[in-house]
């Protein structure tokens, strides 16, 4: 079995909760009431589009020549 490393992102919601987004697999969105679900969530949602992929033949994205950068502009308003 092979292991694979996903960034996720979690943005906190005004309603409560966090909403998970996995960049490296487009359209991997999934939500969590706290951060400890919201993780549980996006294993459990990476799981199923990776199944989905191998159900279809397709291309497992990794994340080995991803490059990560912060980037802090000032906004004029």
């Amino acid at each position: 079995m092979k292991v694979l490393n996903y960034r996720i992102l979690l943005r906190k919601e005004q309603g409560g909760g966090y909403t998970v987004i996995v960049p490296s697999l487009p359209g991997c969105i999934t939500y969590g009431e706290d951060i400890d679900e919201a993780i549980k969530m996006a294993k459990e949602a990476i799981e199923l589009y990776i199944e989905s992929l191998k159900a279809h033949g397709e291309e497992i994205p990794d994340e080995n020549d991803t490059l990560e950068y912060t980037v802090t502009v000032e906004a004029h308003a």
